[in-house]
């Protein structure tokens, strides 16, 4: 199965970032002709602060209800090419608190995973600018998994990727590939982008799928700048695929029997076993 990351610029304006994703994604379709593709991290709005977060934000329906205008867009694309879409993620409006959403549909548009972010972006980078995700979202507390094309592929975002006991979970859960949109920051992604998703890759034996956004964009009168080189990893942890600078994609193909050669070469789950066994004859 070939899946395509997206690589976008987003920035405030909802309705051009959703005409961008658009356009992006038919061209890696009718380029590439993938049976996945998968969007950045909250790739309808990027910057411009709370209120423009919660003008973008959409309330979603109940499965198989009529939704916004990027729920639309993505049933539809789904629909139209015949191929699974991966929306990233979206802002969804939850009432008191927003949500950082990934949604999934199917070849026949139906909606077929929904993941609310788990773990929060409450940092502070290394030139003291401070994120604080929780002050506007809440934390999701559900794992998500979809089939598609024959295999079991589970849900993350972002921030998630430091946490590899969160990954460790899906594999035991039977994931053979992770999804992990994102917009890490310049900072962050110089130093740790490949390295985090190479390491989950390798520790989990799944393929990694990263969709990122790239480059600049305002948040209350400052300028901020996102890493990009969105990429897929195997899981011997090779980096296959990866989108150059600039607004894109990139292609690979998840090969089933890679997956198996390697999981059965170094059996990791039954060595992780006989850890957890030792630990736990250690704590009684």
């Amino acid at each position: 199965m070939r899946v395509s990351v997206i690589q976008m610029n987003q920035g405030s304006d909802k309705a051009a970032n959703l005409d961008q994703a658009r356009r992006l994604i038919e061209a890696a379709v009718a380029a590439d002709r993938p049976g996945l593709v998968s969007l950045p991290e909250t790739w309808t709005n990027l910057g411009g602060g709370r209120d423009a977060r919660r003008a973008a934000a959409e309330v979603l329906p109940d499965p198989g209800g009529t939704g916004g205008v990027a729920y639309e867009m993505l049933r539809g694309l789904a629909r139209t090419h015949g191929i699974t879409v991966h929306g990233g993620s979206i802002i969804e409006d939850g009432g008191e608190k927003l949500f950082n959403t990934t949604l999934v549909f199917g070849p026949d548009g139906a909606e077929i995973a929904r993941y609310r972010k788990i773990h929060l972006f409450d940092i502070t980078a290394p030139d003291g600018t401070g994120y604080r995700e929780s002050a506007l979202y809440g934390a999701g507390s559900n794992l998500a998994f979809f089939e598609a094309g024959g295999i079991r592929f589970a849900c993350t975002i972002c921030y998630d990727v430091r946490f590899p006991e969160l990954y460790q979970e899906l594999r035991r859960r039977g994931a053979e590939a992770i999804l992990v949109p994102s917009n890490f920051t310049l900072q962050t992604g110089k130093d740790h982008w490949e390295a985090l998703m190479r390491a989950r890759a390798i520790d989990t034996q799944c393929w990694i799928i990263a969709a990122a956004s790239h480059g600049s964009y305002e948040e209350r009168g400052a300028t901020r700048s996102v890493y990009g080189h969105s990429l897929v990893v195997d899981p011997w942890g090779h980096v296959v695929a990866k989108a150059s600078d600039g607004v894109g994609w990139a292609t690979a193909r998840i090969d089933q029997a890679m997956t198996a050669r390697v999981r059965a070469g170094m059996p990791l789950d039954q060595h992780r076993e006989a850890a957890l066994a030792w630990r736990a004859k250690a704590a009684s």
